[in-house]
């Protein structure tokens, strides 16, 4: 288990890296159209495209390690306000449902962009193809995927070396004798 976890881990810091490049690519190509522009009066042919591009896979290979560092947008405090139980199952529920959401847009954008390719589909003013910058924002997506599974992973393994340690048994034990009092 631990191996998936920093498996994970690798994999997220890898992509927010590379995210990290393109994010700095995306502040130079900018900065040397506005420079470009402003004194030879010769703009960067295509540069609203690239940026476009770039900024969208920046995004893709950055969620992962966002999510792997818990630093996505909670609305927990609604949810304090309930049990712990029921707090872990709002939870689980909606690791599933993103799990779902981000597999099957990650599916579909390789099915997406395996078309474009086919299609020959290239930018409007450079002509750049798109399909592997599609590639690269599905991957992005499938390794949000495997850190929401890592998460559900590494909480269910809590729940039960919790378990395991409090001892089953007990935990039974007190169990039926909280119900023979009530």
């Amino acid at each position: 288990m631990k191996y998936l976890s920093n498996m994970t881990k690798g994999i997220s810091i890898a992509l927010d890296r590379i995210a990290g490049i393109f994010i700095v690519l995306v502040m130079v190509l900018v900065v040397s159209n506005i420079i470009l522009r402003a004194v030879f009066n010769s703009p960067l042919k295509g540069t609203y495209e690239v940026v476009g591009l770039f900024t969208a896979v920046a995004v893709s290979l950055g969620l992962s390690y966002c999510a792997f560092q818990n630093g996505h947008i909670a609305v927990s405090f609604i949810l304090q306000r309930f049990p712990k139980k029921f707090q872990s199952m709002i939870i689980m529920l909606t690791d599933i449902i993103s799990f779902i959401f981000w597999g099957l847009a990650a599916w579909n954008l390789v099915r997406y962009a395996g078309v474009m390719h086919k299609n020959g589909l290239v930018t409007a003013t450079s002509e750049i193809p798109i399909y592997p910058f599609v590639y690269v924002i599905a991957l992005g997506f499938f390794a949000l995927c495997l850190v929401i599974i890592n998460k559900r992973i590494e909480a269910i393994r809590e729940v039960v070396t919790k378990i395991s340690k409090s001892g089953f048994l007990e935990m039974l034990n007190s169990e039926s004798a909280r119900k023979e009092t009530i």
